[in-house]
This record gives structure tokens, sequence and C-alpha cells, in this order.
């Protein structure tokens, strides 16, 4: 059967004959079953909006050239499950077609250890995206559809939404951004039954649904969702047509079980046992396919698929090395290096897409643009779909990059960026304007929160260096890592800084940045302190200061704060006491880092942070941090207070 449906692949013919429409409606009917066997096994799912929904998924899946042997590739179709809680639906689909066996499924649906979660993970071969909270999955399908572009791939990309979250603003900015980046292979399925979990959509928030998608300038689409034909032909015009396309396939809540059918209760409520019997019998499907689910869940647990974050193949260059006269901020050695690896690149198989949020000039990335226009992607403010479009992208066989001021491109996006730590993308998110080191623009700009956030998260590093030099060559390291990367930089410009020597730039031509590593810039015997990023200047300037007291200061400065070195800790902490210094929040950043690690070590040592503990005022930077007890005069105090 799964071959007679896999023979539709990229739409072979104009419409489906009668052996392929029985096909279609008995794999409909088995997968209904499917579907009201895992929730009910399992007490818990959505099985309304999946049984509305199940000719939409069968028909996407039969259509694109998605296969089991090829989910792995990017060379191919993909799809995006933006309403994730119809997993039931999706699991269904792909069990039907092949990809993993159904007596894996059935049994395994939301059990812990499974593959086969609540909401639909790439922990499942031929999951593309795990959606996360609704809203997510258009700009993940448009970041997909923006890396094949730019690959010159001819990969289309179908994204399944709801129609609940077509309220919601990222979604909004999402179908702006295909539209002008012209993106022709992307077309959006919707299940539109007309129920979210609160009651009818045109009761819990009314708006107009095709009228939002043609004034943003996609072609709209209406069909039949229940008729496999209909849909065929609505799906085939929106693939052939030369714009992003949205199909309406309009459907009924619990469709094929009488009284399930435009039921809201339904939307996230399993059936009982005396409901499932009643509903199987309604399908003509064999209930007795619960009691082998409710014993394969004590049984052993299937195996999902592992997904890793790659790196790609490009050229990075030779960093360059700044004099100690150089006059630069840190944003600047990165726009230059990002430059440089973009001029070395362009036009070679791997694109360095870069995107910004209305901002290029600031955050530096406005040479590139300059150099390499096709791949400098402007999104304009709208922060929340770039984050997953150049999360999403990374995925697809690009070195993705987004470059945007703290506040906005951690801060404000956050779940952005934890889904994208979820999702296991390849994220080069270069923060500027960090810290109180944006002083003039106040409270509200100053971004003190980002290691903290990162450090909620499990698979980003996070790195803030500590002058051009180290900049530019953490810059390339990025480029070409594995995984999420955020590099942190203020916006002031900063000394080189350099050896004992006074002359010979600290990060010179043999210098190489290696995650997690602490750099002792100078030695002393009394105390230690930590500083990060850009405060390893000030913390200089303290030492000075000290020098005249009879104070002996080492210096360490830390550019990777959390991934703090066991051996560098364990040896300062035997010396004396330990300082952190920061321009960050005092509870999430560097000096907690500090403590924790100690307790971890099992190590006993006096700890001292020094950070923001208020939001800033507005002023001059140096002026903020001088009123904050930040500049180096009042870390002279702090030490000999100690």
């Amino acid at each position: 059967m799964k071959e007679l449906l896999f023979s539709l692949t990229h739409f072979p013919k104009d419409e489906l004959d009668e052996a392929e429409l029985a096909a279609f409606r008995r794999a409909a009917k088995t997968c209904r079953g499917w579907i009201l066997t895992m929730t009910t096994a399992a007490n818990s799912g959505h099985p309304g909006g999946s049984m509305s929904s199940i000719e939409m998924y069968l028909l996407t899946y039969a259509v694109s050239d998605l296969r089991r042997q090829n989910a792995d590739d990017i060379n191919r179709d993909f799809i995006v499950i933006s309403h994730g809680h119809t997993a039931p639906a999706a699991y269904s689909t792909l069990a039907y077609l092949g990809f993993f066996d159904p007596t894996e499924l059935l049994g395994n649906f939301r059990r812990v250890g499974s593959p086969f979660q609540g909401h639909v993970e790439r922990s499942v071969r031929g999951i593309d995206w795990a959606s996360g909270n609704l809203g997510q999955g258009l700009a993940a399908g448009v970041g997909y559809a923006l890396a094949q572009k730019k690959r010159q791939n001819n990969g289309h990309v179908f994204v399944l939404m709801g129609d609940g979250e077509q309220t919601k603003g990222q979604v909004a900015e999402a179908r702006r951004i295909a539209v002008k980046e012209g993106l022709d292979n992307i077309t959006a399925l919707i299940d539109f039954n007309h129920i979210q979990i609160s009651g009818f959509v045109e009761e819990v928030m009314l708006v107009q649904y095709k009228k939002l998608w043609e004034v943003d300038g996609w072609q709209v689409y209406e069909c039949d969702g229940h008729d496999p034909s209909n849909i065929y032909s609505a799906l085939k015009k929106a693939y052939e047509d030369q714009r992003p396309s949205v199909v309406f396939c309009n459907t009924i809540m619990g469709k094929g079980v009488s009284f399930m059918e435009a039921i809201p209760d339904f939307h996230g409520r399993a059936l009982s046992k005396e409901q499932y019997v009643k509903a199987m019998e309604e399908l003509g499907e064999d209930p007795s396919m619960l009691e082998d689910a409710l014993r394969a869940r004590k049984g052993p647990l299937p195996n999902g698929r592992a997904v890793y974050p790659t790196s790609l193949p490009i050229e990075v260059g030779t960093p360059f090395v700044y004099p100690p006269t150089a006059k630069m901020d840190n944003r600047s050695a990165f726009g230059k290096a990002l430059a440089n690896i973009g001029d070395l690149n362009y036009g070679k198989p791997v694109p360095v897409l870069v995107f910004d949020c209305d901002l290029a000039s600031s955050v530096r990335v406005d040479e590139f643009a300059k150099k390499c226009p096709d791949w400098f992607i402007e999104t304009g403010i709208q922060e929340h779909a770039t984050a997953t479009v150049a999360g999403a992208s990374s995925c697809g066989g690009v070195v993705s990059v987004w470059a945007d001021f703290g506040v906005f491109g951690l801060s404000e996006v956050y779940n952005q960026q934890r889904l994208n730590d979820i999702n296991r993308t390849n994220l080069k998110l270069f923060l500027t304007h960090v810290g109180l080191d944006v002083g003039e623009d106040g409270m509200t700009h100053q971004c003190i929160d980002y290691c903290g956030l990162l450090r909620n998260l499990f698979g980003w590093k996070s790195v803030v260096p500590i002058d051009p030099n180290q900049t530019d060559k953490v810059t390339r390291w990025a480029l070409c890592q594995e995984g999420n990367v955020c590099v942190a930089m203020g916006r002031s410009k900063v000394p080189v800084l350099t050896k004992e020597d006074g002359v010979t730039p600290f990060y010179d031509e043999d210098y190489v940045f290696n995650y997690g590593t602490i750099d002792m810039i100078r030695d002393g015997h009394d105390a230690s302190v930590f500083a990060m990023g850009h405060m390893v200047y000030r913390a200089l300037q303290a030492r000075k200061l000290l020098e005249e007291k009879g104070v002996s200061l080492r210096v360490y400065g830390v550019s990777c704060p959390l991934a703090l070195d066991d051996e560098v800790v364990t040896k300062a902490v035997k010396m004396g006491p330990i300082f952190t210094y920061e321009d960050h929040h005092i509870r999430t950043g560097l000096g907690q880092e500090m403590i924790s690690k100690l307790q971890r070590l099992d190590l006993k040592g006096r700890v001292k942070p020094l950070g923001v503990w208020r939001f800033g005022d507005s002023g001059p930077s140096e002026e903020v941090f001088e009123a904050m007890g930040l500049d180096s005069k009042a870390l002279v105090h702090c030490i000999l207070q100690e």
C-alpha cells in the first residue's frame, strides 16, 4: 500500500485515480485507529486534531521525497510540523509509510524513555523539527527553504500547521520573510477545524485568516481536508506556482468518530476504554489493539534516532593581529573577521548566511553585506522569527550567523533559542551591546542576563572575548564549530591586551583559542581576580593601583564563563581569596558559576563576586560603571576590604 502512495512523489499526475484514492482512505482509517489506540493506552494526548489532520499528513508525506532511507540527508524535501501536539497523526503516518514498525509506536507514546514524545521530536525518523509551543513551525520551514535556495537545491519545504496558532506574531513575521526572500519552494498546510483548546477559534480570537496570508503576499488555496483528491489538487497547484503558498484544509475535529466530531473537549483528552471500544467499532478497526499496546508499555523501549549538530567545511582564513596602538571595539573586530570569511567563501558550495534585524552598522555586519550580498539576509525588526529561521537554516546545509544586540538576540527570544538547543541546531549567535557597556541606552538595553540564560540550556557554548585580537580568533573558531555558539561583546572600544612587555599583543599570531581555557594575564601571589571579557583591562588598572599599596594581584581573563577550567580554579583558590569581576547580573553570571565550581570540586575558599546588583542607569558607560561600583577603583576597594 505504501508503494502506491510513494508513487505520487512530486506530483507525477494531475489527479488521483480510484486505486490511489482507495489507498489513502484505507491508510487514513488505519491511522485513525492507531491514533486512538496510542492516546488511550497513554491516557493522554491530543486525538481530536490528530484525527482531523490525518489526510493532510498522509498526502504531504506521500508527495514529498522524504523517505526512511534519506531522512538524515540534506538534499531532499523537508517537512516541518508546527502544531506538534498532533504527534499521534505524525507518528501514525510515519509508521504506515514504513519509517518504523507500528508495534514500536502504539504502546510507547508518551512513555518515559521513548522517542515518541507527546509533541513531535527529531528523535523520531521523519520528523525534521521539534515544534515546541505553537507558532514556531512556519519560521523553521522558512529557515529550511532559505537554506535550500541558497544551496541551489531543488528541495521543497512543507509546513503543517493548526488554525489556532495563526494569530501568533511569529507566524506573521515568518510569512513576510518568506515573501521578501522569494521562497517559492515552501508550502504551508493549515488544519482548519475551527477548534482550539479553549473552544472555537472564532470565539477565542477572531481574525481574517485567509486575508492575513494574502496581504503578506502568499498564494492562498482551499480544499476539503478529508478528500484526498481535493488535497492533492490544491497541493499540486501550490507546489508548482511561483510564490510561497498556503492551503487551508477544511476539516472536522475528531473526524471519523461520531461522538468526537466538532467537540472541543477532545482537543486534548484521551478516550476512556469504553469510548475507545465504541470509536473503534465505528472505524471498523480492531479494539484488541489496545490490550497489545498496554502490554507493550511494560516491555522494552524502542530506539530513537540520534541527532547530532554538525560543522561544515568552510575557509576561515588567517586571523588579523591588531597592535597595541589600535583603537577598536570587539564588535568591529568581529565584523572584519566575518567579512574576511565571507570573502574567502563567497560563491563556494557552503553558503555563510548572515542574518540581521535592522542593525547592520551597529553590529558590524555591513561590510559582510557589501561583500556577500546574496548571503546577507535582512529580516527587519522581527527577532522572534529570525531566531528560528536562522536556527533551522543551520540544519539545512549552511553556516548560519545571526548578529544582534544582546537584549534582542537572547533576552527577548529566549524560548526560540531554547528550542534551537532542543533541535540541536548549529547557530552562531553574535551579541553586541551586552552588559553595562551600552550605558546611555539605559536599563532596557543593558543585557545583563545573557550568561544566566545560556546557563539554563544544555548545548550552547558561550564566549565573551577579552579584546579585538581574541575576538577575531573566536569568530573564526565559532564558524567552524559543531552546535550552537554565542559570542557576547560590548559596544565601546577596549585596549588591545599586551604581554608583560607592554608591546607584544597577548593574543598574537601564535595564540589558538580553545573553549574553556582561562588565560593568566598577569601573575600575583596575594589574591586572584577572574575578570570576564572586557572587564580584564579594568582589572589590570586595579592591579597597578594595588601594587602601590603592596598587594600582588593575579589577573585571569575569562572568556568562557560557563566552562571554567578545574585546574586553574583549584590553583587559584589554594593561593588565596578569589574575586570575580563582571558587568553581568551578580546572581547568574561568572560569580555564581565560580561558587558552583568550588562546590562541585569540594574546594573551600573565599569567593567575592562583583557584578550588577540592580538595573543600571542611563549615561556614559564609565559613569555607569562607577555608579554601579564596578570601576577599577571599586575593585581595589573591595580587595583591600577583604
